[in-house]
């Protein structure tokens, strides 16, 4: 019997998303017929070899979203957009070539980013949001700092005005979650990176976005835009859930007590098994199918749109023993995703040391934390894309900030 497509939404994926994906193999094998808000139909693909497939073979599996079979049928507001095609929803898609070139003056701006200027960078952002809350006695590691950290980071390293920073954060939050505020959020992002991009022509600096002007692309300021915000974006939500997720094992797990009463040598490890085991990127487009093909015995017709199921790649049985936590130095996870579109080592290494250092400052600081509320009563926010907590409530001995308010 042919089972229906399974809609990508419900609870499920933010409370038992690991026997979820169980279930989904068991049912449907490493390829998933789902549906997407609207009726959209879409491919789930979970198997890790199917995944590493799709992610490796980027001829047949294409990044073009040009090709999609659904493009001419969907409503210019579906709140899906800023999600499935990860730009401008304006003018004509970006060819497979030119999304190459795209990668590629996105790393040249990553490349000039000097990693131990970050960890400087961030050590101090992370002692200024710490000192905000330390006489307290009482925090929310997520809204207090991880979704707060990572984008006061990234706002320094690409030129916005430091001001901007709490409404970045709200509309980043509308657009990775899909809800109904996507696409005036998206408007917000556009509008504040366009003004940037316009004060560094006029005036460039030692950021990143100035290196991307500098550089002889060719490139409209749309297409910068876009670019911009792929960074942006990439780089904020995921960072902050990585840090939240993290805290969250360590903070639940008695294996990691060590690690909060002054030791580090878990913080790596603690990081590297939230990317196996509680990854921020669950799932994630796309590619288009160019042309008719078979994946995990599934008939993929040309323009199908299929969605990396990273989570659910995690956690095939056929790469690992179900139930086993996966520590240590394997780094065969799907989290930074794999082939030629895989994020860039440079993003990967800024990711690294920006939620290393929040973690390492925050117990530097804060040594005798501890959770405030019980672990099971911890939510994750409503998004099938990123995993991550709404809140993370902890209670420790007040101390006085480093720095008095100036």
């Amino acid at each position: 019997m042919t089972l229906p497509p399974v809609p990508l939404s419900g609870s499920r994926f933010q409370t038992d998303p690991i026997a979820l994906y169980r279930e989904l193999r068991r049912d449907h094998g490493p390829v998933v017929p789902i549906v997407l808000d609207g009726g959209v139909p879409a491919w789930l693909v979970i198997g890790y070899r199917e995944l590493h497939r799709l992610t490796g073979d980027p001829a047949l599996f294409s990044r073009d979203s040009g090709l999609w079979n659904q493009l001419a049928v969907l409503p210019t507001d579906w709140p899906l957009l800023p999600i499935i095609l990860r730009r401008i929803p304006l003018g004509e898609p970006p060819t497979a070539d030119r999304l190459r070139e795209r990668s590629r003056v996105s790393s040249r701006a990553l490349d000039g980013v000097d990693l131990v200027a970050l960890r400087v960078l961030t050590e101090r952002l992370a002692d200024e949001l710490i000192d905000a809350v330390c006489g307290r006695g009482r925090a929310d590691l997520v809204t207090d700092y991880a979704v707060r950290l990572p984008l006061r980071v990234i706002v320094a390293l690409c030129g916005f005005p430091a001001e901007q920073g709490p409404g970045l954060v709200s509309a980043l939050a509308d657009l990775m979650d899909g809800q109904e505020r996507a696409n005036d959020s998206l408007t917000h992002l556009i509008d504040s990176t366009t003004e940037l991009l316009t004060a560094r022509r006029a005036r460039p600096a030692d950021d990143m976005v100035s290196r991307m002007i500098t550089q002889d692309t060719g490139f409209s300021d749309q297409e910068l835009v876009e670019v911009i915000l792929e960074i942006v974006v990439a780089g904020h939500q995921s960072t902050a859930d990585w840090i939240g997720n993290s805290l969250r094992l360590m903070l639940t797990e008695e294996r990691f007590a060590a690690s909060l009463f002054g030791g580090r040598s878990s913080v790596t490890e603690a990081m590297n098994e939230v990317l196996w085991e509680d990854t921020p990127l669950q799932n994630w487009p796309g590619r288009w199918a160019s042309r008719d093909t078979q994946l995990g015995g599934r008939h993929i017709r040309a323009g199908d749109l299929l969605l990396l199921g990273v989570q659910g790649a995690n956690h095939d049985p056929h790469v690992r023993t179900p139930g086993i936590a996966q520590t240590g130095g394997n780094n065969a996870h799907f989290s930074f995703s794999h082939g030629e579109h895989r994020c860039p080592l440079r993003a990967q290494e800024m990711a690294e040391v920006i939620a290393g250092t929040a973690i390492e400052v925050l117990l530097d600081r804060l040594p005798d934390i501890d959770l405030a509320v019980p672990a099971e009563s911890l939510a994750r926010r409503p998004s099938v894309w990123l995993r991550g907590l709404t809140a993370l409530p902890v209670a420790f001995t007040p101390t006085p900030p480093m720095r008095s308010p100036s």
